[in-house]
Parts: C-alpha cells; sequence; structure tokens
C-alpha cells in the first residue's frame, strides 16, 4: 500500500497538469441558448451604423489602465525568483557539503563524515552522519538501514518534484500538504524496511522515541526524525490484508473516471433536424412552399427575403490572424431556409441584425476635431483607409454619414492599434451609393459566429 501510495501521489501530480488538455464531447441534439449568447461575431458582421459612440477622449477604454493585473504579476514573478533562488541555493549547500566532507563508499550509498550534530540524513545517494558517532559506533544498525531505503528507493527525487512545483506555484497551498504527505510515505516505506530486516518493532519504536529531541534544518533531505507521530508509530504494528488492500486501490478508479468525466466534458451542440412539437414551422412552409410566403406578416417577409441562401455558421472558437478570423470547429451549419424556430430563436441576436438605410447626420466641429486623433481612431472616408490629417479638409456639413465601433484588443493589426474605428460619407457617396435606401439582400453568402476568439500569437 505505501508503494502503490507514492504512486499515486506523484501520478495525480502528473496527471493534473494533463487534465486541462483532456476534452470529452458530448454531442446534443439542439444548440443552447447559453451558447449563442456567449458567442462572439466575426468582425465582418459589425454593422458600423449600429455602434456609433460618443466622441469622448475621457470615456476611451484606453484611458483607464487596470493596474491589478500587472502588480500581480510582478508579485508573482519576485515571489518565485526568490524561491528559485533559495532552492537552488539550498541544493548547492548539500552537494558542496558532499563534496569538502570525509566520504566512505557504503553499500550502494556515499557516507558523508561532517562535524554537524545531527541525525543521519539522505540527500541523492550521499547519507550525512556525524563524524564522532561514525567513529564510535554510536549510530544504530536500524538507522543506517533506514537511510539506505531512502538511498535505493531514491526518494530525494520524489522530494525535489514537489519542490520544484512547490517553487513555481507558491500561491497553492495544497502542495504544502502534498509534501508532507509524500515524505510521511517515504518513512513509512523506510520504516517498513527496518521493520521487515530486524523483526523488532518494540526496540525500533524506542530509538524512534529516543531520537525524536533532534533536528535537522535540510527540507530537501530525508532524515529519520520526520514527523515521528503516533500515526507512524502505529502504522509499524498494522497489517492490510491483500484483498482489502486491492479493494483500495480499485475503488481509486471511479474516483479518478468520475473526476476526469467532470472536469473534462463539454457539450458539442449540432442540429435538430425533426420537426418542432407544434408541426410544421413557418420556415419549413417557406422552404417546401415559397407561395405561403403570402401568409408571412411583414417583418417576417422581410427577414426571409434579406437572409434567402445565407448559411449561419458558429463555430467553437475562431483564430485571429492580420487578415481575418479563421472558424475551427463547426458546432451549427445551416442554411437560413432550413432553420426551425428554435434555431431562430437562439440566433435572434444575430438575425435581428437587419441592415436598414443609413439616415443623414454630419458631425459636430468639437466631434471633428477629436477624430483628428491618430492614436485613438483609425479613419475610413468614402470607403477608402487615409491619415486623421484627411479631415482638415472637410467641413462638419460636407459629411452626409458617419459612424463607428470599438475594436477588442486581440482584433487590432500592427497598421491600425487604435481602439476605435470610424466611417465618414460624403454626399456624394452617399448619394450615389444609395445608402439611404435599405438594402433587401444581406451582404455576402454567409454568416459566422465564434463562441470565442484566440489571437494568433505567430
Amino acid at each position: 500500500m505505501h508503494r502503490f501510495n507514492r504512486f499515486y501521489l506523484l501520478f495525480s501530480l502528473l496527471f493534473s497538469f494533463i487534465i486541462p488538455f483532456i476534452t470529452i464531447e458530448i454531442a446534443v441534439e439542439f444548440l443552447s441558448k447559453p451558447l449563442v449568447s456567449q458567442s462572439v461575431p466575426a468582425p465582418a458582421l459589425i454593422q458600423p451604423q449600429n455602434h456609433a459612440i460618443a466622441v469622448n477622449d475621457a470615456t476611451s477604454p484606453e484611458s483607464e489602465m487596470n493596474y491589478i493585473p500587472i502588480l500581480l504579476s510582478g508579485l508573482y514573478v519576485l515571489v518565485t525568483l526568490f524561491l528559485i533562488i533559495r532552492f537552488g541555493k539550498n541544493i548547492y549547500n548539500l552537494i558542496l557539503k558532499a563534496k569538502k566532507g570525509r566520504t566512505i563508499v557504503f553499500n550502494c550509498s556515499t557516507l558523508v563524515l561532517s562535524k554537524e550534530e545531527k541525525l543521519p540524513y539522505t540527500f541523492l545517494k550521499y547519507i550525512f552522519i556525524n563524524e564522532d558517532d561514525f567513529n564510535s559506533h554510536n549510530i544504530q544498525e536500524e538507522l543506517y538501514t533506514h537511510e539506505l531505503t531512502h538511498v535505493k528507493q531514491k526518494h530525494t527525487y520524489d522530494v525535489l518534484f514537489i519542490e520544484t512545483l512547490k517553487t513555481l506555484f507558491w500561491f497553492n497551498p495544497i502542495l504544502f500538504f502534498y509534501k508532507k504527505a509524500i515524505q510521511l510515505n517515504h518513512e513509512f516505506l523506510a520504516d517498513e524496511n527496518v521493520v521487515k530486516s530486524y523483526n523488532n518493532v518494540p526496540s525500533y519504536q524506542n530509538l524512534l522515541l529516543e531520537k525524536a529531541s533532534w533536528n535537522s534544518n535540510f527540507y530537501l533531505a530525508s532524515n529519520l526524525n520526520f514527523s515521528v507521530t503516533k500515526k507512524r508509530l502505529i502504522m509499524m504494528t498494522k497489517t492490510t490484508s491483500k484483498s482489502r488492500a486491492l479493494l483500495k486501490k480499485i475503488a481509486v478508479l471511479p474516483v479518478l473516471t468520475g473526476l476526469i468525466f467532470i472536469s473534462c466534458i463539454e457539450n458539442s451542440a449540432i442540429a435538430k433536424e425533426n420537426k418542432t412539437e407544434k408541426g410544421v414551422n413557418w420556415n419549413d412552409a417557406i422552404a417546401y412552399n415559397p407561395q405561403n410566403m403570402q401568409s408571412l406578416n411583414a417583418a417576417q417577409k422581410r427577414e426571409a427575403t434579406y437572409f434567402a441562401g445565407v448559411r449561419f455558421i458558429i463555430y467553437k472558437y475562431g483564430i485571429q490572424t492580420k487578415k481575418k478570423v479563421e472558424g475551427k470547429d463547426i458546432l451549427f451549419d445551416k442554411v437560413y431556409e432550413d432553420l426551425t424556430a428554435e434555431d431562430k430563436e437562439n440566433l435572434k441576436p444575430w438575425i435581428s441584425m437587419i441592415q436598414e438605410g443609413y439616415v443623414k447626420k454630419s458631425p459636430t466641429q468639437n466631434e471633428l476635431e477629436g477624430f483628428k486623433n491618430a492614436k485613438s481612431y483609425a479613419i475610413w472616408i468614402d470607403g477608402v483607409n487615409v491619415k486623421n490629417s484627411e479631415l482638415n479638409k472637410f467641413k462638419p456639413s460636407d459629411i452626409a454619414h458617419f459612424s463607428g465601433s470599438v475594436i477588442l484588443k486581440n482584433a487590432r493589426t500592427k497598421k491600425h492599434p487604435q481602439p476605435f474605428q470610424y466611417w465618414f460619407y460624403t454626399h456624394d457617396y452617399f448619394d450615389k451609393n444609395e445608402m439611404g435606401k435599405a438594402p433587401e439582400k444581406y451582404a455576402g453568402d454567409k454568416m459566422e459566429i465564434f463562441k470565442k476568439v484566440i489571437k494568433k500569437t505567430a
């Protein structure tokens, strides 16, 4: 059981790093509303006229920087750096003691004779003992056997592993309990070997109690006096049947399986093909009998005409590149005519984005001056990206319409790092392109929606 516990403790730590990369997808028959509500529309879906904002630099998202993440990151770096230095220094000191001290090859280990008045302790293959006690043969055989077990079973590597994790993830208190559990299990293993070798439990227990007042300050080393508790003394006389031990080990499997399933499960929505309980919906009527368009109200007709033939695609995530967002893992893909009533309800935030005709509006003189700030605004005039200084050529009355939107950090580019983008249209361009007239069709053959967007780093 002690050997199994050692494996379990180490394996569970390693497995905790693997779990975040495991995904168990469960297919469901419908597109859940939370998926849509958390989705992020592709940049192409942003309609400028629906995202006009007030021109006021004081309200810019960039004007108030949140310093808390920076302070927390700085604190983490400082504490981690200090712990790494301390960790490295302690390893160096132990290795230096081993190199400088008088050494004697002993069984599969190396005895390092030291002037320190401490109990024997082990680091890697080195067993550090007091030189006077060694010369006077004042070290019991049980102590040698105990420390040799630490060397043979390579317990130091377990301690170095958990100590490395503690150094990097010092903010996680569970690791402190893990180290204590690992080192206590090491002592169980060493005690077990001593008891088997000498078959005199009372004598060994008395020896432990006799040495209990001794102290060791090396937290990277294994030593006889680590956590001499009532539990450790009782463990020497405790026996577990093979069947009971096997049941305990097997019991870990369903618990581990359940935790993996709960931690890694992720719903993957698929389109629901069967009809709604209420019968054939009006979308099906359109798909199979265009004459039924007459039974629709004006809004439904407008929607059906506007999105006719348009594909609605929902991706699990999108990767933001310099040019566009590339969708990955399709969760939903239907042509408008195939959408059920439930689909339309889930896609309502996007279907409702029917572009209407633009209304003429001109900026004020103060607003126009504000847009000349090249650090805050990227500017387009009549569909062409221009320098902000080009606005000097225009009076407010020269602009027939203007609109803009906020650009999220992960969508900004090297060419356009500004947090805002604005479009300006002159009267000639506005009239020539009939911008005041609502378009009859959606501009494009598909609408792409992303559950989340990841910025490509390279």
